[in-house]
């Protein structure tokens, strides 16, 4: 049963809320009694009375804590004090699990208050009874892996209350299964489904609907805002606060939803789904078969219509690809014709009639993508190892997002490590739309100056130049030793990683050291972290994925090594776009747009290195340009107040003083 909010709703009506607040944040409060270790923090205190206030004067809030601050306490104490209806968006499903095992329940316990709480991901995490029985039908998979772990997910879905497949723990995440047993916006039967009474998904939705604060993850957020499909539309109408955690990630997130996409993925599905429900009621119909089959060719070939392993590729590459159009021709009439085979079959059952709906929804939008020049939005492919996704993406989300926020009188609090440039919050609120919004940044607590170095070596060649990476290993290497391993390289891009990690090894060799050596990709994120935390000695090489959303805390990280200030490429088409755009009205794209992207980039890689208060380490930024371009004085601003060097001499001395400090082994 629903608990209700009467004990506590007057809560953010206190004469005083700075002071109830520091009651609960003090040495002697709730949280000290409840929490091991908790300290009192005075930016905390002010970040958890600002949110307070947004909440109960229904404004907007946009906040920058730093690392070590406490926002998520921050937020949660007020949002779960605040009686009203409260949704709390984050990064990704990793940090919504986070938020809802651990820290909601925390905060939860420490004010006694009786909160109702409820965690929704997307249709496509939990199991689909109705996908299930269809794939013990059929019986065919990509792998004999595969066929094993079905078993295992059939009596977990027997006995589950919630069917999340994050809770399978003997069936990867990465498993080739999932998209077997699970169900997706498109190819879900809704309440035509044989098994809607006992739907998982439902049971979800149900589950949020009647709870006081929701969990769920960015994607989500949006894909249900501009679908209207996954529940939190639903939500959003009764919601008094909405927090978005991780809240730098939201202008890319944003601009893929309020896009359009078709992917090779989505058509080879299709035709999968189509063959498979042929099979079941409509095997008099042998043209529907060959047809599923010939629209699963035109889409594999039109993958194959570019040579690249992956990449981003704009509108007008694409017209200069001489094999793209035609391949896109035979995709569009295997479409139409499957569409016309299914419209003929769709009454015959509710599977069939999907499709049909499926097919001529693909078949809209991959004729307004190919047709429809929108000077408003950008047109551009980006190619993946075996999928091809055709995008349309707006130049800006401001005024989409501007207007979600004026539908109706709430608060919005979005927050993050990382959303000023050397505290100015313009860039961010630009992208968003919120130009009104109220802006607030508090320091991490932790004692930089003391605990942490900022070295960028001399004699750097330019980072454009083929030597590049050679010369920031070379550069690298001295440090690795001094700290003992104990050391993430984070590279701008793929190619320069590998050669980074290439050359590292023949650095190890020719050094004899024996640091175990791991690359971004040898296995999933989280295994690599395990890892490396287990070895303690370990470099780790990585790109985009170690950047950010990444905590190994204690002396198993101790050097963090950044190549090159992180610039997208000037060949993106989303940012080239952006770039003209800027530019034809008069503006700087590069002050305005390049330079504050870069800066928070380079924040969220910098803030791997301190993540706790007796954490000691140095981070290493590689390009010179930090010191040779006037704007380099103004990203030096926006990292944490460390000590500076250009010596090597320093950072030996540096890890010979930790090494000092560093306590005995029991």
């Amino acid at each position: 049963m629903r608990t209700s909010h009467a004990l506590y709703s007057a809560a953010l009506a206190w004469p005083n809320v700075m002071q109830e607040l520091e009651d609960i944040f003090s040495a002697s409060g709730a949280l000290a009694q409840t929490v091991q270790g908790f300290r009192v923090r005075e930016g905390q205190i002010e970040m958890a009375t600002a949110v307070a206030t947004a909440i109960r004067e229904n404004t907007v809030l946009v906040a920058e804590a730093g690392t070590g601050t406490g926002k998520t306490f921050a937020y949660l104490i007020p949002a779960l004090l605040s009686g009203g209806k409260v949704i709390i968006s984050t990064g990704t499903k990793n940090l919504q699990d986070q938020l809802f095992d651990r820290d909601i329940q925390v905060v939860r316990q420490a004010l006694k208050v009786p909160v109702n709480v409820a965690l929704l991901k997307g249709r496509s995490n939990y199991i689909c009874h109705y996908f299930l029985e269809r794939a013990r039908y059929e019986g065919r998979f990509p792998s004999v892996e595969d066929a094993r772990y079905l078993p295992i997910i059939v009596n977990f879905a027997r006995n589950s209350a919630g069917g999340d497949k994050s809770d399978v723990p003997d069936v990867p995440e990465n498993a080739t299964i999932w998209p077997y047993v699970t169900s997706t916006r498109e190819n879900c039967l809704g309440s035509e489904c044989e098994f809607y009474a006992k739907c998982f998904v439902m049971e979800a939705r149900k589950q949020a609907l009647a709870a006081d604060v929701v969990v769920v993850n960015h994607h989500l957020f949006f894909a249900d805002v501009v679908l209207r499909d996954e529940g939190v539309s639903e939500l959003l109408p009764a919601s008094n606060t909405i927090i978005f955690d991780e809240a730098h990630q939201l202008p890319e997130t944003a601009g893929l939803f309020f896009g359009h996409t078709v992917s090779t993925a989505q058509i080879i599905e299709l035709a999968r789904d189509s063959r498979v429900e042929a099979a079941v009621s409509a095997r008099d119909l042998p043209a529907l078969p060959e047809s599923s089959h010939a629209l699963e060719k035109a889409a594999r070939d039109l993958r194959l219509t570019f040579r690249e392993d992956s990449g981003r590729f704009p509108f007008q590459a694409l017209e200069r690809n001489r094999d793209f159009a035609p391949a896109l021709a035979v995709v569009d009439a295997a479409l139409l014709k499957l569409a016309g085979l299914l419209e003929t079959q769709a009454e015959r059952a509710e599977g069939l009639e999907k499709c049909w709906q499926r097919a001529r929804v693909l078949l809209d939008e991959l004729r307004d993508w190919r047709d429809n020049d929108d000077a408003s939005r950008v047109r551009w492919a980006e190619l993946f190892h075996a999928t091809l996704h055709l995008n349309a993406t707006p130049l800006s989300v401001a005024e989409i997002f501007q207007a979600q926020i004026g539908e109706r009188a709430r608060s919005w609090i979005f927050t993050s490590a990382t959303l000023s440039v050397d505290g100015d919050f313009a860039h961010y609120a630009r992208q968003m739309g919120l130009l009104d919004a109220q802006t607030r940044s508090w320091e991490s607590p932790f004692d930089y100056a003391a605990n942490s170095l900022l070295y960028v070596p001399r004699d750097m060649p330019e980072p454009n130049t083929p030597v590049y990476t050679e010369a920031v290993v070379s550069a690298a290497l001295p440090a690795i030793e001094a700290s003992a391993g104990r050391a993430f390289m984070l590279f701008t891009s793929l190619r320069a990683m590998r050669e980074g990690y290439d050359r590292l090894k023949e650095g190890f060799a020719q050094r004899g050291l024996d640091f175990p050596l791991m690359m971004q990709g040898e296995g999933s994120r989280t295994e690599l972290l395990e890892r490396f935390r287990r070895l303690g000695n370990a470099v780790l090489v990585g790109s985009q994925s170690f950047w950010e959303g990444v905590d190994v805390r204690g002396e198993a990280l101790s050097l963090v090594v950044i190549d090159k200030l992180p610039f997208a490429a000037p060949d993106d088409p989303l940012l080239a776009a952006r770039i003209e755009k800027i530019n034809h009205d008069g503006g700087n794209a590069f002050i305005e747009y390049q330079l504050p992207q870069a800066v928070i980039t380079l924040k969220q890689g910098a803030g791997r290195l301190i993540r706790d208060e007796s954490d000691r380490g140095v981070l290493m930024i590689c390009d010179p340009r930090l010191f040779s371009k006037g704007y380099g004085k103004r990203i030096l601003r926006s990292l944490p107040s460390m000590k500076g060097t250009r010596k090597i001499d320093d950072v030996l001395d540096f890890f010979t003083r930790s090494a000092k400090v560093a306590p005995e082994a029991p």
